[in-house]
């Protein structure tokens, strides 16, 4: 059942907007869903809800580019339920979700099904990605244009490399006829298939299969290849390497059409944390050294990389309590995202930090998306999030909502509590 919108007014908190260059101590006013005004408020506003904000931020609602929700098909593993709690709760107000759900959403019947059980939730703004061919197979193309009617907002492979080449060509020249943007994890079909950890003397030593970095690189010069052929507009999805960074920084060099996120722990973690065979540092594409992590740190300052995303991938016990090489990838990252992310300001100096920090998972990745979200310009849907940067928290089992208990945090403090999430004017989470 939705709830009424109230009008609200959020005061004496530190507003910062990246989108329009906003970052101040003022008030925000926000009626009938949307952002109503700043400083002073609209003639005749009347606040049903009054938000003390002081010493808090006052943010655009978090935007994530990659968050499985587990439905349809892996409802065992998560619920559409609890994992839009987890994202209020961790202040992610729209979600983009990859296709690899079962049945795959390759049919706009199951678009439709998504979109319309997110709305009764009534929760985080959701928005699918397509699959970009039938069943994820490589195989035969989609009915793209069909699947943006019913909800998509771009088709996708998830973790399924194409094998024809000729396949792959034929889906970037429809995505550019069209318009519509295709997003690729770059990873060969072959080199590395099978492996479990980023090929280096770590994992010699650990005796687990490699996945090496060419196994990016290789898929990247494809790619860039296709798009010159193609025109089509690309967005490279968890870069993970140095050497993949820098072909990335060249073909924006030489203007293609391309963008590119990483997934939040690559921001702190290496190879090195898995450790004694830590089933939760498993992640698709694998932690990589050092100099691939430092690399990716660089790359973010420099613009190279476009948006942080949490790569949520809840995963139930009996999936993830497994010898290493034989457990599922991924973690809960939701409720992670921007402590993660304010985790990597502290390493930066400058009193703009956390604005450019903050546009890597607000404005920024709401460009690439095509979406209108990560701002709190006057008009545009209130999706708020309200945290306090210094209050520090436990990443414990018992505080993730998600249903999805598994990141290699687990014992971490880190910084940045949520205090409030605001979606769509409805006071969505507050604690």
């Amino acid at each position: 059942m939705k709830l009424a919108r109230m009008k609200l007014h959020i005061k004496n908190g530190r507003v910062i907007d990246p989108a329009n260059g906003i970052d101040q101590v003022t008030d925000l006013f926000i009626a009938d869903g949307l952002i109503a005004a700043f400083g002073a408020a609209p003639s005749g506003f009347v606040a049903d809800t009054v938000i003390d904000a002081t010493g808090l931020v006052v943010a655009p609602g978090l935007v994530d580019l990659s968050a499985r929700l587990r439905e349809p098909g892996y409802e065992y593993k998560a619920t559409l339920e609890s994992e839009m709690q987890a994202a209020v709760q961790g202040g992610v107000t729209t979600l983009v979700c990859p296709p690899d759900t079962d049945p795959v959403l390759d049919e706009p019947g199951l678009v439709e099904m998504l979109k319309h059980r997110a709305r009764i939730l009534d929760g985080a703004n959701v928005h699918p990605l397509g699959a970009l061919t039938m069943g994820l197979k490589g195989q035969s193309l989609t009915e793209m244009a069909e699947l943006t009617e019913a909800g998509c907002i771009g088709f996708s492979q998830a973790e399924e490399p194409i094998l024809d080449t000729t396949v792959l060509l034929r889906a970037m020249q429809y995505a550019k006829t069209f318009g519509y943007t295709v997003w690729l994890r770059p990873q060969d079909a072959h080199i590395g298939r099978g492996g479990v950890a980023h090929s280096g003397p770590l994992a010699s030593r650990l005796g687990l299969s490699g996945v090496p970095v060419m196994a990016e690189t290789i898929a990247l010069h494809t790619i860039f290849e296709l798009m010159r052929a193609s025109g089509a507009r690309v967005h490279l999805c968890r870069i993970s390497s140095a050497a993949g960074l820098a072909l990335v920084a060249a073909a924006k060099k030489e203007g293609l059409p391309v963008t590119c996120d990483v997934g939040a722990h690559h921001l702190h973690l290496t190879d090195a944390d898995i450790g004694f065979f830590d089933s939760n540092a498993r992640f698709n594409p694998p932690l990589r050294s050092q100099r691939d992590r430092d690399a990716i740190r660089a790359s973010l300052l420099d613009g190279t990389i476009d948006a942080i995303c949490s790569d949520h991938t809840p995963v139930d016990d009996d999936e993830k309590l497994l010898p290493f090489a034989e457990a599922s990838p991924g973690a809960t990252g939701l409720e992670l995202l921007l402590s993660l992310v304010l985790k990597w300001t502290e390493d930066e100096r400058g009193s703009d930090a956390l604005p450019r920090a903050l546009a890597k998972v607000t404005s920024s990745a709401a460009g690439i998306a095509g979406l209108p979200a990560g701002t709190l310009a006057v008009g545009a849907a209130a999706d708020v999030v309200l945290f306090d940067p210094d209050a520090r928290w436990k990443v414990e089992r018992r505080a993730l909502a998600s249903q999805g208990k598994h990141t290699p945090f687990l014992g971490y403090e880190l910084a940045g509590q949520v205090r409030a999430t605001v979606v769509r004017g409805r006071v969505a989470f507050q604690r």
